[in-house]
């Protein structure tokens, strides 16, 4: 007895056929290239975010970066201190001073999780208030030679004090 014979023969050729014109349709229609910018706390987790820093002290955080630009690109995090009304949009970045950057080159795929200090720096202004950690993701041009701003950022409001509340 002949286990393949002519019928379950072609049912599996025309699986195979439809499976391979999934596949190249898949390959060719691609996916829409993209970047990422994540805030993690310090322990490098989603969630438990500090609700207030201190003057002059460091935050410890974690910032997350993805690309899946379809080549290698150097990006670079913009740290900046300001309020909820200067928070970057989606195309233009926050008019907030750069306290630091960082850069860093991925490539295509791959992700970089960055343990960093986030400087609080004296602000009379904003103590008792709500301030934001604003981290901008900038990519650079090569075509233009200049940081472009991807129109991605994230950010944590916070409450300044100068000193710890006791008790």
């Amino acid at each position: 007895m002949n286990l393949l014979n002519d019928e379950v023969f072609a049912v599996i050729l025309a699986l195979i056929i439809v499976a391979s014109v999934f596949t190249v349709a898949q390959e060719f229609r691609g996916i829409e290239p993209f970047n990422a910018i994540g805030l993690l706390n310090q322990e490098c987790k989603i969630g438990y975010y500090p609700d207030f820093v201190l003057i002059g002290e460091n935050l410890t955080l974690c910032i997350y970066i993805y690309n899946y630009m379809g080549s290698p690109e150097a990006y670079m995090v913009v740290y900046k201190f300001g309020t909820p009304d200067t928070l970057p949009t989606n195309t233009t970045p926050s008019p907030e001073p750069a306290l630091w950057n960082y850069t860093v080159v991925l490539n295509h795929g791959e992700e970089a999780l960055l343990k960093i200090g986030a400087p609080i720096p004296y602000r009379p202004d904003m103590i008792g208030d709500n301030a934001s950690l604003i981290f901008e993701l900038w990519m650079y041009n090569t075509a233009k030679g200049e940081w472009e701003y991807t129109g991605r950022w994230v950010h944590l409001h916070v409450v300044v004090r100068e000193v710890p509340l006791l008790g």
